[in-house]
């Protein structure tokens, strides 16, 4: 019985190891006020893994998701979530044109900017530098109090064609995402005073 369930547990162990997503790193990370709210850019690196390079090159769009939340922490309840935003980037590679295009949706898959990229290191150049996403509006209102903000990016494999999100279960090939990078956003009803992140987004167009 001991050696079954040592067995069993090492298999466990070796399956969530090999199902273990490929990393998105998140490098530098502003929040800073603007006349229409607060704006986000942050850096993330990251490189597509062979098999996803394979299936975008053959005409499967990739689908990748840049979340952002902030919240106030309540030690007597729930944290209280303030603001939230979401931005979706498409992939593609056209054969005729033999060119990559990036196409930039945020809330409701409204579709906010479209470029074209000759090869996929540019493509993926753009992706990696978010600047002046606004997830925060104007009317958006705080408290006097320090909030705690997160963001990452991940490849979104529910939007993957069918046989693909089956072969995502089992390969981590098909996998890319990043953990929550949290920062501090210190009193944000004294805007415009600079926020300070406690560690050390739409795209940089053309």
């Amino acid at each position: 019985m001991r050696r079954i369930a040592f067995l069993a547990a090492f298999l466990t162990l070796f399956a969530a190891a090999s199902l273990r997503a490929e990393t998105i790193e998140v490098g530098a990370v502003a929040l800073r006020p603007t006349i229409d709210g607060m704006v986000l850019d942050a850096d993330f690196a990251f490189d597509l893994t062979p098999r996803l390079a394979e299936v975008v090159a053959n005409g499967v769009p990739l689908y990748f998701r840049i979340e952002f939340e902030m919240t106030r922490p309540r030690w007597w309840w729930f944290d209280e979530k303030a603001a939230s935003a979401l931005m979706q980037l498409r992939l593609s590679y056209h054969a005729l044109s033999r060119h990559y295009r990036l196409s930039v949706g945020g809330e409701e898959r409204s579709l906010l900017l479209q470029q074209t990229f000759p090869t996929l290191e540019e493509a993926l150049s753009v992706m990696k530098h978010v600047r002046n996403w606004l997830v925060i509006d104007r009317t958006v209102g705080f408290s006097r109090a320090d909030y705690e903000a997160a963001v990452r990016m991940r490849l979104d494999t529910t939007l993957l064609p069918k046989p693909f999100q089956l072969s995502a279960l089992t390969s981590r090939e098909l996998h890319l995402e990043s953990p929550w990078k949290r920062f501090i956003v210190r009193s944000p009803q004294q805007l415009p005073a600079p926020v300070e992140s406690r560690e050390p987004t739409r795209p940089e167009g053309k």
